[in-house]
Order: C-alpha cells, then structure tokens, then sequence
C-alpha cells in the first residue's frame, strides 16, 4: 500500500539515507499488508512506522494499481492508494525517522520533509500513480 500523507497543499516524501546512491528515488510511505491485515490498518501503521508523525487518519481510499518492478525484480505488486492527513499541530519541515522491520534485519534510516503538492510528480517507482486523485480530492474540499 501507498500512503499520500497531505496537509495545507503539502506531501510528505522521504529518501533512504543510507543507500550508498539513491537507488530508490523519492519515495512516499508504503509497505505490505500483513497477512489477515485490512489494508486499511497496514497504511496507518506503514506511515506511521515510517514517518513518526502522530495523528495520521484517512481521507480516502483512491483505488488499486498494479506496478511492474523490472528490470529491479521480476514481480508485479499490487498496491492500494490511500490518501492521508495528519491532525498534529507542530509538523517539522525536515526530519528523520527510522523503520525496525519488526526486529528483522537491520533499521532503516529515512530523510521526510514536505513538498508542495503540485510538485510530487518526482516522486519515483511507480508511487506517484494516484496522484491525481488526490489533487481532484483537495480541490472539491
């Protein structure tokens, strides 16, 4: 799942700081759904996990997608998009968090900060498929 986590025209977006480049581009908050998870639990907890900003709830449900990974792996994942906003008054502008994968392997080091929204379309691997909605979403709010 995907997670546009959206507050006063902004997104959040993050990169892997410890990746020797930036194999992964800029990224928004994703994982997997556990098995006998909702998808709707695992993107609330994956944006949680990965961001540390509180008061996260969702907005909308904006659809399914599917995403070929090659050449990087040979899969096709599907992923749910969901559009996010935080209710927390004091937001950084930059931060850091870090991702334990639940106590397996090592934790993962991540660089967040805002980006107004208008200009996500940098957003890379396939993340930024739903955007639009969300742009339709705040524009009929």
């Amino acid at each position: 799942m995907v997670a546009y986590i959206v507050k006063d025209g902004r997104i959040v977006v993050l990169r892997h700081a410890d990746l020797a480049w930036d194999e992964t581009g800029l990224q928004v908050p994703a994982g997997t759904v556990k098995p006998g998870e909702l998808p709707e639990h695992a993107v609330l907890r994956e944006a949680s996990e990965e961001t540390g900003l509180g008061g996260l709830r969702i907005v909308q449900y904006l659809g399914t997608g599917e995403y070929d990974m090659r050449p990087y792996a040979d899969a096709t994942h599907a992923r749910h998009y969901f559009h996010l906003t935080t209710d927390s008054k004091d937001l950084p502008e930059r931060w850091e968090a870090h991702e334990d994968n639940d106590g397996v392997g090592e934790r993962i080091r991540f660089e967040l900060y805002w980006v107004p929204l208008e200009k996500a379309h940098v957003i890379g691997a396939g993340q930024g498929a739903f955007l639009g909605r969300v742009v339709d979403d705040s524009a009929a709010t």
